[in-house]
């Protein structure tokens, strides 16, 4: 989506664009039209973009909430959307609680550009990648450190819970979403969780055929709900080298849902983290760097079973699911600031025994984010970066923060660093009281930001084959439910994922086996195995030639330096690793996506 909002008419439109029936000058580019929905009546108008789960009446009536102002309204319908309104002079562009659907910026005299892509914005007149906020992208993984700082200068980016909203006086970022959910306990939200989601999953079924991972709880949850309703293919990856029981449940959850044809995708050599990165051509053109350039041939394999067994045209998947119906034990830090010591102590020691550690380690972690803030931790960060890199330590044996220093800060160049400890200092500096009080809220919303980018990117690698991505446990309203429980209960040691064992305990929709297993798939081996095997082709993606070295965002000792331990199976930062390659992907395509963006209009040209 992009679009105009201001005085004269605009010599340019996006290439291949198609003009909205409403909203003057405004586009979509590559949306089908059953996607795209629009109402108007007189100075009102609406437009949602994506799949909503509202009918056309509702949306008409919708108008009203339009004239009202109640812009959170029109974000509580069922499906992952885009919503455009307007009253008079005023402008909302509202994305969704999760990034997929990300809006961005740019001011000129007359009037203000707004676009879902920054790169489109960027590509307006060729403005230059912000290499300080790359830098803090790699360095931290949370999307909104530097607020409204996007990845392109001079274009704006709207926060994670904000809207874009376009005055005759001015365009600004304001928050929609409250800053944390009023607290619902787990047994009263499971209702609510259990209709937000079925909602969710109804949305996209509309008679095309349907298909499904079948690996962890969230996607068998998922599946399940399909077969309910409408047949469902479902695939499992199930490479040999992964060793977990994935499969199992799978078949076991099959042979006991009608509706569910299953199939088990085998790995191949080709089946590992970092294959393909030797051919850039063949990965899809993100607006942003994306973590699944690093298992593109994996989720390749697993759609080609998809679309081996019959023409899918919409895929589910549980992403996101983690990030909602769970959370990471630093809500132990929000337990101790809030005085609640004998829970925190209770947690840390179920926390210790999954662990095989001591409960005063696990406290240990905790505490110091428990005696600051957010600001605070930046400040402190800021501090660090203007030292010497430290010796690496793995994440999980670092201390509890709201904002992790992840390794690849440590790989960067000193004047990088420096400048980034300067956009912390300002960072902080912006302190409002609007800002998340807990760090299990800023934890939560970010961890959905990077899973909501990501999943688009993962969206670019299905559509390329026809076929849609859903990811239901993303909509706004299964956020809302969701996180409204107490991140200790969401994350309550003993129980696995509790919340979804509630909603649908006693339904008949999952079976009882499925909602009782508590262990999870992983991917150390095929990424340990894509470390080994694509070792070569990293040095040259990430090595002294490539676009990270140049701007200063990697050195090549720290780099070269954690590849050779890689390679022979010592422990090493992978996440970080994933971040640098990821972003290199992205800056050598970035020129390539801002060429040939916008075309100049035919009444610009005929005068």
């Amino acid at each position: 989506m992009a679009g105009w909002f201001g005085t004269g008419a605009r010599s340019r439109a996006p290439r291949g664009g198609k003009p909205l029936p409403v909203l003057g000058s405004a586009w979509t580019v590559g949306w089908p039209t059953s996607r795209v929905r629009a109402v108007g009546d007189g100075p009102l108008e609406l437009a949602v973009i994506g799949e909503c789960g509202t009918g056309d009446d509702q949306l008409r009536q919708a108008l009203a909430t339009v004239r009202s102002g109640d812009w959170r309204a029109l974000t509580t319908w069922p499906g992952s959307y885009l919503v455009v309104a307007r009253c008079g002079e005023t402008l909302a562009v509202i994305g969704d609680l999760s990034g997929q659907h990300p809006v961005y910026w740019r001011t000129e005299h007359s009037g203000v550009w707004w676009s879902t892509s920054a790169t489109a914005l960027a590509a307006l007149d060729g403005a230059p990648v912000d290499t300080v906020s790359l830098a803090a992208r790699m360095a931290f993984g949370q999307p909104d450190v530097l607020g409204m700082r996007s990845l392109f200068r001079s274009v704006n980016r709207v926060p994670t819970g904000h809207l874009l909203l376009v005055t005759p006086a001015r365009a600004s970022a304001v928050r929609y979403e409250p800053v944390e959910a009023e607290a619902v306990d787990l047994r009263d939200a499971a209702p609510t969780v259990r209709a937000a989601l079925t909602a969710a999953v109804c949305t996209r079924l509309g008679g095309q055929p349907v298909s499904a991972d079948l690996a962890g709880l969230d996607s068998t949850t998922l599946a399940c709900l399909v077969a309910q309703r409408y047949p469902v293919a479902a695939v499992t990856f199930a490479d040999e080298r992964l060793r977990d029981d994935d499969v199992v449940y799978a078949a076991r959850t099959a042979a006991a849902v009608p509706g569910i044809s299953y199939r088990a995708v085998p790995g191949t050599p080709d089946t590992v983290y970092y294959n393909g990165l030797d051919d850039l051509g063949s990965l899809p053109v993100t607006d942003a760097p994306n973590a699944f350039v690093v298992t593109a041939s994996i989720k390749r394999a697993v759609l080609g079973a998809v679309t081996a067994q019959q023409t899918s045209r919409v895929h589910f998947t549980g992403a996101g699911g983690d990030a909602v119906l769970s959370a990471p034990s630093s809500y132990l830090s929000d337990l101790l600031r809030s005085g609640q010591r004998l829970r925190a102590w209770q947690h840390a020691q179920a926390h210790a025994r999954l662990r095989h550690t001591f409960p005063i380690a696990v406290l240990r972690r905790a505490r110091p984010a428990s005696r600051t803030t957010l600001a605070g931790t930046w400040r402190q960060i800021a501090s660090e970066l203007r030292r010497a890199p430290r010796p690496w330590v793995p994440q999980a044996q670092q201390p509890v923060a709201w904002t992790p220093l992840l390794a690849t800060a440590d790989w960067m160049a000193p004047d990088v660093r420096c400048q980034l400890a300067a956009a912390l200092d300002t960072a902080a500096a912006a302190y409002r009281p609007d800002w998340p009080t807990t760090l299990a809220a800023w934890s939560d919303q970010q961890d959905l930001a990077r899973v909501g980018a990501n999943t688009a990117g993962w969206r670019a690698i299905t559509l390329a084959e026809d076929v849609d991505l859903a990811a239901p446990y993303l909509d706004n309203e299964v956020i809302r439910a969701c996180l409204a429980v107490p991140a200790d209960q969401r994350a309550a040691p003993g129980r696995y994922k509790p919340l979804l064992a509630e909603a649908f305990a006693g339904t008949g929709a999952v079976p009882d086996f499925v909602m009782k297993r508590v262990t999870k798939g992983g991917f150390n081996a095929v990424a340990y195995a894509g470390l080994r095997e694509n070792a070569a082709i990293l040095r040259g993606l990430v090595g002294p030639s490539s676009r990270l070295a140049a701007a200063g965002l990697i050195t090549d000792r720290p780099v070269d330096e954690m590849l050779a331990r890689a390679v022979v199976g010592q422990p090493t930062a992978r996440g970080a690793l994933h971040l640098a390659v990821s972003a290199e992907v992205w800056l050598r395509q970035v020129n390539t996506a801002m060429t040939n963006w916008w075309e100049v209009t035919s009444r610009v040209a005929a005068a």
